[in-house]
């Protein structure tokens, strides 16, 4: 178990991406890997309130309900930590206090729950004063809805900004980072996100971390694209360096008899300031390995191999 960030908040490595339930997975299987995951250990589950307001008929806030069911059904909310997100939800888009304080509502009912443990600012809104934002999140803390706060989405001077309001205010200050953060997307995030994690001491929760499925190794030619719905997010890294970093991947997979996916997980999990990658699971099948991932530690010339092979993104 590690805390996140400077927080209290000690969770398994590895946070179950709720942003499949109610799109590519209906509520029978959400629940099924829902189960599975905390069956194997696992306690964080991360989703937002647009979750699935792309699908066809969706309206947001499909994901937290079913989870919100889950709950409620197992009777075990003390026993998860939930992390949801505000700003993209067809209702409550932006970051202006209203708003905020009426998603997380909304959000609060979807859920079942009288408190989120983790409440992120989605993506960030530059028409709303960040003061207000900031104010906004530490009246939900003050008054007991939300434990703590998340940032996602930000640039690294927007963070910095945000730390600094809460500590010149005395508000409450973020505790986790949710980056865009993989083996073939790496420089945005080291170079200018992870310098500020550091400093402020926050506990970074990478989304992405397969890259859309890319670096579970199942596609390999663009024929492999139309394996599942997901497949044309992985178009963009069917490139020769792309695919070393897959060959890179496989070599330590094979030799360690461990999947791909596990391999690429518990590289992000070797990363300065990484508390838990987010994956998500479609099936049951799919999450042995993102599990198996949590507790894969790699050796330094592994980890020099993988670095090596995806230097250049």
């Amino acid at each position: 178990m590690t805390a996140i960030g400077s927080s209290d908040l000690t969770v398994f490595p590895l946070a179950l991406g709720g942003n499949t339930f109610g799109w590519t997975s209906d509520e029978g299987s959400s629940r099924d890997v829902l189960d599975a995951f905390v069956s194997g250990g696992g306690d964080l589950i991360d989703t937002a309130d647009s979750y699935s307001a792309w699908v066809p008929g969706g309206s947001g806030g499909e994901s937290e309900s079913i989870i919100g069911r889950w709950m409620a059904d197992r009777g075990n909310r003390s026993d998860v930590v939930i992390a949801t997100k505000v700003s993209q939800h067809p209702e409550f888009r932006g970051l202006s206090a209203t708003n905020v304080a009426a998603a997380a509502d909304a959000s609060l009912a979807r859920l079942g729950t009288d408190y989120i443990d983790l409440y992120y600012a989605h993506f960030d809104d530059e028409n709303t004063p960040l003061e207000e934002t900031v104010a906004a999140f530490d009246a939900l803390v003050t008054a007991g809805k939300v434990r703590y706060i998340g940032i996602s989405n930000f640039s690294a001077e927007r963070v910095s900004e945000w730390v600094g309001i809460a500590r010149r205010n005395g508000f409450a200050a973020p505790v986790a980072l949710q980056p865009h953060y993989n083996l073939v997307h790496r420089s945005d995030f080291e170079k200018h996100l992870a310098p500020v994690a550091e400093r402020a001491e926050l506990g970074v929760l990478p989304y992405f971390g397969l890259a859309a499925g890319f670096l579970t190794g199942k596609y390999r030619t663009t024929a492999d694209l139309g394996q599942s719905n997901r497949g044309a997010g992985a178009k963009d890294y069917l490139t020769d360096e792309g695919l070393g970093v897959v060959s890179a991947l496989a070599t330590i997979a094979d030799a360690r008899g461990v999947a791909i996916a596990s391999v690429a997980l518990a590289w992000l999990l070797a990363r300065p300031t990484v508390v838990a990658p987010i994956a998500s699971a479609r099936t049951l099948a799919q999450l042995p390995d993102l599990l198996e991932g949590a507790r894969l530690e790699l050796t330094g010339s592994e980890i020099a191999l993988l670095d090596e092979a995806s230097a250049g993104f």
